[in-house]
């Protein structure tokens, strides 16, 4: 009897040992697929947020005052996940250097970015970060706009820059080619306008030529609005015009067309990189529409960076 209880116990045991294991494996496999899962997801919120600390929660911008740099810190106040961020304000040369030196190490980089710009030519798979809030707006246009009176004093050159109409690839290509090969977007301008007669004549169709009559072309200092106003200075030169291009800053362009100080200007982004200074002023300047339509801008990373929009940023600790 005593041999029989102690076998009965030692089968209990077992049996109950079994069990144990059995439970153990089970629950062991569920949470190994619980953990897997948390482990994914975990791991795509803990690249975005590496992202944000990577870049230490600093946008690389260009110069203070420009439009997309307005608009950047517009962003910064908008978004929760950009709470806490800075936009580093210095010139467009050195966001376009510090964006060099992360593509060659595939670093992470967020910066202001905009089409045309020669960096897409040379970096085509980079990719804008989706833009929910709209803050950035979507298609942009690049307007020409000319002092009140000119159509009366300056027919001719009215006609031609109202004409004038190209593609956003024309402008990369000019100032890519400039980057490539050092010569300044004035010489490369003169070399595209001799390799396009055919947009060239579209311009100039109906424009007759003149002896010596001058005309002041109002630019922003930035490579795409230079390549446009080289492009029209060597046209219009060709026709007989003396012809100087003015760089200012973007605010100083809408004033000086609006005050009759500078005959055009083909550098005007909207319907919202320039916006604030085109409302001061739009009822003291004649708009002739777009000469280039396409243009965007908004916040740009390189195509290895693993994060398709604002919003999967994550604010400042």
């Amino acid at each position: 009897m005593i041999k029989n209880h102690h076998r009965w116990t030692q089968y209990t045991f077992i049996f109950g040992l079994l069990l144990l294991l059995i439970a153990a494996g089970c629950g062991s496999g569920g949470g190994n697929e619980d953990n897997a899962e948390s482990n994914e997801e975990n791991s795509g919120s803990e690249s975005k947020t590496n992202y944000s600390e990577a870049v230490d929660y600093t946008i690389t911008g260009i110069e203070p005052g420009a439009g997309i740099s307005v608009t950047t810190e517009k962003a910064i106040k908008k978004y929760d996940s950009l709470s806490g961020w800075e936009v580093s304000l210095s010139s467009t040369a050195a966001m376009a250097s510090e964006l060099d030196k992360a593509v060659k190490e595939e670093e992470p980089i967020i910066i202001t970015g905009w089409n045309p710009h020669w960096t897409f030519a040379k970096y085509p798979d980079m990719k804008y970060l989706d833009d929910p809030k709209g803050i950035y707006g979507e298609e942009e246009v690049i307007k020409t706009i000319v002092r009140q009176g000119l159509k009366e004093d300056k027919p001719n050159a009215y006609k031609l820059v109202d004409q004038f109409k190209w593609d956003v690839k024309d402008m990369e290509s000019i100032m890519y080619e400039s980057k490539e090969t050092g010569d300044d977007i004035e010489t490369v301008a003169k070399r595209w306008v001799e390799d396009n007669q055919d947009k060239v004549s579209e311009w100039t169709k109906g424009v007759e030529e003149v002896d010596g009559e001058t005309f002041e072309l109002v630019s922003t200092p930035w490579d795409s609005e230079r390549s446009s106003a080289f492009v029209m200075k060597t046209v219009m030169e060709k026709l007989g015009y003396e012809v100087t291009v003015t760089p200012v800053d973007v605010a100083v362009v809408f004033e000086s067309i609006a005050n009759g100080d500078g005959d055009a200007s083909l550098a005007p982004w909207m319907p919202v990189t320039h916006k604030d200074f085109y409302d001061k002023y739009s009822d003291q300047f004649e708009d002739l529409g777009p000469n280039l339509k396409g243009a965007k801008i908004g916040l740009v990373v390189p195509s290895y960076m693993d994060i398709e929009s604002i919003k999967d940023l994550k604010p400042a600790k």
